[in-house]
Order: structure tokens, then C-alpha cells, then sequence
């Protein structure tokens, strides 16, 4: 006789999820997913298997934030191994070229401001990007030659936190469609020779960093409603937006989809992106035009 399937819940909020090493964020998904019941779950941002670090995990309504968490600024800390280049341009790639040269600290200090601002960047073969239809990695494992456009992407910083004749320690803090391996391999080229990350760790997302992060030990440790109680607030994914709080009669207005005028003395005019709020719970997503909240995403919480 067959065991019934657990009952799926309409749970909603974050689980930050500390992703561990060789582990897809596919998979890290489905486990949060199963371990709470979830009837619906999602990730704002893939980490590579071999990367560790922030990986937000929405479940229920807090999927409609997704989009605000990936748009968000994010730090990585990685590794430069020196002297080898491989085909993923991180350890997971075979070895295609070699080089003796290895940089010293103050040469590799000196081309980072090359690596700041909106730059140009082509991103690795072994990534997700579509091509005529296809993934990428897809058509790279498949021994086609992929070469991809480079694109602009924002590097807010990036600084040397130690440095070894081997390998040297990085942090950068960037924008959306920033491939840290790519950024090595470019580094390397910089300085004369070639490199592949050997480590890299997402240490922020958007409004997650390091210190909201979970282990999925701790979610499994835990039971019931302490389970329950690892999750942040959906509104937590809404950090970095402003919030405006409505009155019951606005509140029930937004809930059907319908824009509301703000009042009071201080209400905004206009703003691109903010959230509403009745009570502590996220209503909706939009914007403010003339003085008037206009609805994007509903909430039904």
C-alpha cells in the first residue's frame, strides 16, 4: 500500500539559505520546499553548485518579491587560483591553457579600478545565457564552440583581501548579470596570465546578507513551529523599497487590483518602485504617479 503524500501549505516568506558546496540551487530549492511543506517555492538568484553562500529561497507569496531581491546589489568573496585557465573558468573545467607568471599584490591592487564602474563583460560559456533557444552550458557541454557578446555590468567595488603567490582572495560588490568567474579569467588576462575561481561565496543579496543565513542543518534540526519560525517576513524581500502604509478603506481598494490616491501630510507624489502595507502585511508592489498608488503585484496574505 502506498504512503499518502504530505499535504501541501500556502506558507509564505524567506528561508536565506547558506547553500552548501556541490549542491544546485535546484536542488536546495526542492529540499527547503519539501522540509516545510511548501506548496510553491522559488530562488531569487542561481549560485553555481561549487559556490556557497546566500541563496533566497521565496515560498507562496513571497514569490512575487523575486524580482526586487534579483535586482538587488550583491557581494561575492572568491579566489583566484593563478596560472591555470579551464573550460568552466572555475575548478569544474578542464585545464586549457597555463601560464608561469604570477602576479604580485601591488600589480594586481593597481588593474582593479579597470574592473570598477560599468564595464564590459563576456560572459563563460558554461552559463545560463540562451542562444538561439538553447542554454549555453547546454551547447559548451555538447563540444560547441559558444562565444557569447559581452554586456555591460556594474561593479560598485572591488578589493583585495589577501593575496598568496597561488592564489589571492577578492571581494566585489556588484550588479545584476555579474558572472564572478568571468571576472577572474579577465583579472588574470590583465596581469599577463591566466586564473579560474577556486572558491566563491555570495555573502549578500539584495536586503540578505551572511548574517540572516540558514544552514539546511539548522532547517532540518528544528521542528514544527520552530521550523516555521527560521523564515523571514515576505516583506522582508521588499528591503530596499520604500514603504507607505494605507488605512483600511486603501488597503481593501489595492487588494482588488485598484489604484489608490494618498493622503496625508508627507505622502509621496511620485516614486518608481515602493510597497503598501495594512496592519504590517505586504498588500502590494507598484508605484506612485501624481499622487496616486498604482498595484503591480497583489499579495494575498
Amino acid at each position: 500500500m502506498s504512503q499518502p503524500k504530505s499535504k501541501k501549505r500556502a506558507i509564505s516568506g524567506w528561508v536565506v539559505l547558506n547553500k552548501p558546496y556541490d549542491f544546485t540551487s535546484t536542488q536546495a530549492v526542492g529540499k527547503v520546499r519539501w522540509l516545510l511543506s511548501a506548496a510553491k517555492a522559488g530562488h531569487a538568484g542561481t549560485l553555481d553548485p561549487l559556490a556557497t553562500g546566500i541563496l533566497p529561497i521565496a515560498l507562496g507569496e513571497a514569490t512575487k518579491a523575486v524580482p526586487q531581491v534579483q535586482d538587488g546589489t550583491k557581494i561575492y568573496r572568491f579566489a583566484i587560483g593563478w596560472g591555470r585557465a579551464t573550460t568552466t573558468d572555475d575548478t569544474e573545467g578542464d585545464v586549457i591553457a597555463t601560464s608561469d607568471i604570477r602576479p604580485d599584490g601591488a600589480a594586481l591592487e593597481a588593474v582593479l579600478p579597470r574592473f570598477t564602474g560599468t564595464i564590459m563583460q563576456r560572459p563563460p560559456a558554461f552559463s545560463a545565457i540562451k542562444v538561439d533557444g538553447e542554454r549555453a552550458y547546454d551547447l559548451a557541454r555538447a563540444g560547441e564552440t559558444v562565444e557569447l557578446a559581452a554586456r555591460p555590468i556594474d561593479i560598485d567595488a572591488i578589493t583585495l583581501v589577501s593575496h598568496g603567490p597561488d592564489e589571492s582572495v577578492l571581494e566585489v560588490t556588484c550588479g545584476k548579470g555579474t558572472y564572478v568567474r568571468s571576472l577572474a579569467r579577465d583579472i588574470a588576462e590583465a596581469l599577463g596570465t591566466v586564473g579560474h575561481v577556486t572558491k566563491l561565496h555570495r555573502a549578500a543579496v539584495g536586503p540578505f546578507t551572511d548574517a540572516d543565513a540558514i544552514t539546511l542543518d539548522q532547517l532540518e534540526a528544528a521542528e514544527g513551529d520552530a521550523r516555521d519560525a527560521l523564515l523571514k517576513p515576505v516583506s522582508a524581500g521588499l528591503g530596499d523599497l520604500d514603504e507607505i502604509r494605507l488605512d483600511a478603506v486603501q488597503a481593501t481598494a489595492v487588494g482588488h487590483g485598484n489604484p489608490v490616491l494618498l493622503t496625508g501630510a508627507g505622502a509621496p507624489v511620485s516614486l518608481d518602485e515602493c510597497w503598501v502595507s495594512f496592519k504590517g502585511k505586504v498588500l502590494a508592489t507598484g508605484h506612485v504617479e501624481f499622487g496616486q498608488f498604482k498595484p503591480g503585484r497583489v499579495f494575498n496574505l
